[in-house]
């Protein structure tokens, strides 16, 4: 009867704190509001014809029909160290989560001691009953410890460490799709460069049978010997342009290297035919960025663990209530552990409260409140860029594929000057400086388109990572 008696007031404050514990003091989350323009500027009077859920059907790069690229990216997946680091801090930041939802539930311990204690005899005694007395001791006990959260600190610690592992997994995106670009750029100029030499090559034959054909005209007597000098200078001045190919190329291979996780003196990318596909990419309306960037998911979960912090740091207003409880026997010899006599429990309710000290926690929930509108701010700032990203590549889309039809009809009639001009000078009819600048200017113009081409590429790359490339935060919760 005692017992019961006893225990009535805490199984009361029990469950007064388990319905208590519904309480939360963290602000309701909102995501804040963001600008959101129907449409995008440069996006007006030209419009991609593409299905709109092309970034949805697989891996991005693979609109590309480039199965060397397609090799090489997701050789990402598994070898970039900057995207196993960002792989590792979402590991962790999940286990945080897991650390953090275990302080909901109480903490349960089992100790158990043996103790052997005397008193002192006479000096010079051997018998160690005959002046003095031992007793042994023995225990076994169950413990509990349980802090119900009342004022919903616990639960704003788990809501942030939630949300700051769905930032981190954001993070592990936007790093993964960061590597992912910045190989398929690299690889794309490298075939662009690859397609410069081979132009080079070309060409650098062209002047070698002209130079002979200079050379032999000299002989005769029909030029001047600065015809063969000339000759000879636009020979020198293509194969140094072909060395300085030869340099941009082995850095490109070596950053590829790098980015699929191998030392550059492993790795070799031998010269393939240029697959010039540049895929039209659907862009959608500018609200679509909200949950297809990375970047902007990972900002906006800041705000939210932000928001949580908020609740956190409230609660100190108010007190913090533990429950103990242990059971468990106490005897002098082991055989008495398990008598229902040797048994003894304990419950106890402690409650500590903050009388003064000195505004701290005034200044914590300010600062808790600067900190979110600081995520705020971070928020919206990186949506207006991620709004301004997506124009510029738009605009260069566009302008890009007018300079090419342009710099192709350019480089076509530099070609036709180039062989009258060349026609002309056999026949006598000009001089070798007419064929030297129409050769400049073909050459260039070949060049011109072929970079034109690569950037077209390269531009379609820094694109689809502005759009998101295909990812969605609904992979957030899922991850969860």
């Amino acid at each position: 009867m005692r017992f019961t008696t006893t225990i009535r007031p805490l199984i009361s404050a029990l469950l007064a704190a388990a319905v208590l514990s519904g309480c939360a003091l963290a602000p309701t989350y909102e995501r804040p509001a963001t600008p959101q323009p129907a449409a995008f500027k440069e996006l007006q009077g030209w419009a991609p014809a593409a299905p709109a859920d092309a970034l949805d059907r697989g891996p991005w790069w693979t609109l590309f029909n480039d199965p060397v690229l397609d090799g090489l990216v997701r050789q990402v997946e598994v070898s970039n160290q900057n995207v196993a680091a960002a792989v590792a801090a979402y590991s962790q930041a999940r286990a945080l989560v897991a650390q953090q939802r275990a302080s909901l539930f109480p903490t349960v311990t089992l100790t158990g001691g043996a103790n052997r204690n005397g008193s002192g005899g006479g000096s010079g005694s051997n018998d160690n009953n005959s002046n003095g007395r031992t007793s042994n001791s023995f225990r076994l006990n169950i413990g509990s410890s349980w802090e119900p959260d009342v004022w919903g600190r616990l639960r704003a610690g788990v809501s942030a460490a939630q949300a700051n592992a769905q930032a981190s997994a954001a993070d592990l995106a936007s790093a993964r799709l960061s590597a992912q670009g910045e190989l398929a750029a690299d690889y794309f100029s490298l075939r662009s460069v690859d397609a410069q030499r081979a132009l080079l090559a070309t060409t650098i034959e062209g002047y070698q049978r002209v130079l002979k054909i200079t050379q032999n005209r000299f002989d005769v007597g029909i030029v001047p010997h600065s015809d063969v000098y000339q000759a000879q200078t636009q020979l020198a001045s293509a194969q140094s342009d072909d060395l300085t190919l030869a340099r941009q190329r082995a850095q490109l291979e070596h950053a590829i290297a790098v980015l699929v996780g191998k030392a550059p003196a492993d790795f070799a990318l031998a010269p393939a035919p240029w697959s010039v596909t540049v895929p039209d990419v659907p862009v959608g309306v500018p609200s679509t960025l909200l949950e297809r960037r990375p970047d902007i998911a990972a900002s906006e979960r800041a705000v939210a663990a932000a928001n949580a912090q908020i609740g956190i740091v409230r609660a100190a207003y108010f007190p913090q209530i533990g429950l103990t409880a242990s059971y468990g026997p106490s005897a002098s010899a082991i055989g008495d552990l398990f008598k229902a006599s040797s048994m003894a429990w304990a419950l106890g309710l402690s409650a500590t409260e903050t009388i003064f000290n000195g505004g701290a926690n005034r200044a914590a929930v300010q600062g808790a409140d600067a900190a979110r509108e600081q995520a705020v701010a971070r928020y919206r700032q990186t949506v207006l860029d991620a709004f301004a990203d997506v124009e510029d590549q738009l605009n260069a889309t566009r302008v890009l594929a007018q300079q090419q039809e342009l710099q192709r009809q350019a480089s076509e009639a530099a070609d036709k000057v180039e062989e009258q001009v060349l026609n002309r000078y056999k026949a006598g009819q000009v001089s070798y400086s007419e064929v030297v600048q129409a050769q400049v200017t073909a050459l260039n113009a070949r060049r011109a388109l072929v970079q034109t081409q690569g950037n077209r590429q390269t531009t379609a790359v820094a694109l689809i990572q502005s759009l998101g490339g295909g990812w969605h935060a609904d992979q957030l919760t899922a991850q969860e």
